[in-house]
């Protein structure tokens, strides 16, 4: 076998690696939303949000793997175990479900997780930029997710907290400069975990008063936003 074919071959066993993966892990989802119906129950909504996570996240992750020519690493496989209990979550919450114990209980391991995969790809070295925006997209569904929980209780207000990132992307294709890299920053590390903290806290309806919390975690989020935007577009003007 010559040198060409070799390497022929070897893209198309990468190709596969990157494909059958994700189609292994969405295949895992829908046996987890099996699990949730013979436990629980789930509707037609909770099985139409669970399937549509489970093959979004299958299409989205492959089409990630492939642009960079890369393979899942050990902490990709964490934060994609955190996946599966996201997408549990999801068909509950679509479904309407009064299983609160099992969306705090599967909620707060997907955020005890996410401590878990930043270790994980520290010691084994194979921390890249495609984990990185894996497990933050990942952190931001499953906060989207729970602020519609918690609004149907709170009020719609509370939607903020989970759609603000993805107004920011949006607005992102329309002005560019926000499209920069942003300085690492510890305070928007803490101000991100406390918002899925707190959801999962007024979800949980343990701690009285808990719409004054999730009005803090917001007040927080908005200034973290509102700090990097700021700092994006005085970037942004100092270039030009």
């Amino acid at each position: 076998m010559t040198t060409l074919q070799h390497s022929t071959a070897a893209s198309v066993r990468e190709a596969w690696r990157s494909n059958a993966e994700p189609a292994l892990w969405a295949g895992v989802q829908v046996l987890l939303l099996g699990v949730l119906e013979c436990a629980v129950g789930l509707g037609p909504l909770g099985w139409v949000a669970g399937l549509g996570y489970a093959l979004a996240t299958q299409v989205l992750l492959s089409g990630a793997v492939q642009r960079a020519a890369g393979v899942l690493g050990p902490a990709d496989r964490v934060t994609l175990a955190r996946g599966l209990l996201v997408g549990g979550v999801t068909a509950l919450v679509a479904d309407g479900s009064a299983e609160t114990a099992l969306v705090v209980g599967m909620a707060s391991v997907a955020l005890a997780l996410d401590f878990v995969d930043g270790q994980v790809a520290r010691r084994t070295g194979t921390a890249s930029p495609l984990g990185a925006r894996f497990d933050m997209e990942v952190d931001a569904f499953l906060i989207l997710v729970l602020s519609v929980h918690v609004a149907a209780a709170f009020g719609p207000w509370v939607l903020v907290m989970g759609a603000l990132r993805y107004a920011f992307v949006a607005a992102s294709w329309v002005w560019g400069w926000l499209r920069g890299a942003l300085p690492p920053s510890h305070a928007r590390k803490v101000v991100a975990a406390v918002q899925g903290i707190v959801l999962v806290v007024a979800v949980s309806g343990l701690v009285p008063h808990a719409a004054v919390l999730v009005g803090l975690a917001l007040a927080a989020l908005v200034w973290s936003f509102g700090r990097d935007i700021t700092w994006l577009w005085r970037s942004a003007s100092v270039s030009v």
